[in-house]
């Protein structure tokens, strides 16, 4: 028997973790998909939304082990850091890039709603403070201008000291 058709023998799981539901598509061993969806957070039903899902859908009791010998992949995602990102909740953010590429992200492609106005109105960055670590590949993704880890290194720990923990 080959490895894949193993694997087709056993229960696959996606999951996406968000803030408010966390939804599971299981694949069965007989390859029907199932679908389950629970609150992220209900601590008196459950310590974690996947885990709980999981054994749902398995049909394991509260308290047993899960069976890891039936299980090929479990595979998750979440939103919950991405809706922080954009809510301009959480940590404040320190983008990470490459020497002259500063205000890359600030100015984009120049599109917007109203090409031709004068007072144009940007959106706030996602990040609060940029640096530039010297390094540069070619399209090719050979090394042009190799990094300079102990710069970027001095240069992240003084972003630490000044409160950062976030980095992008």
């Amino acid at each position: 028997m080959t490895l894949q058709k193993q694997q087709n023998q056993k229960w696959e799981f996606w999951i996406d973790r968000g803030g408010t539901f966390t939804d599971i598509v299981a694949r069965k061993p007989n390859g029907e998909l199932q679908t389950h969806k629970l609150l992220s957070e209900n601590p008196e039903q459950y310590k974690d939304a996947a885990i709980e899902g999981i054994r749902k859908l398995l049909g394991v009791e509260k308290g047993a082990s899960l069976p890891a010998d039936k299980i090929s992949a479990v595979k998750m995602g979440t939103t919950v850091a991405t809706n922080a990102l954009l809510e301009r909740q959480g940590e404040d953010t320190l983008l990470l890039i490459n020497t002259g590429f500063a205000d890359a992200l600030r100015i984009g492609y120049q599109t917007r709603p109203d090409l031709f106005a004068l007072d144009i109105k940007l959106p706030e960055m996602l990040y609060k403070k940029v640096v530039e670590v010297d390094e540069r590949l070619n399209a090719q993704g050979n090394v042009l201008i190799p990094l300079d880890a102990g710069k970027a290194k001095a240069s992240m720990k003084q972003a630490y000291d000044d409160g950062y923990r976030a980095v992008a």
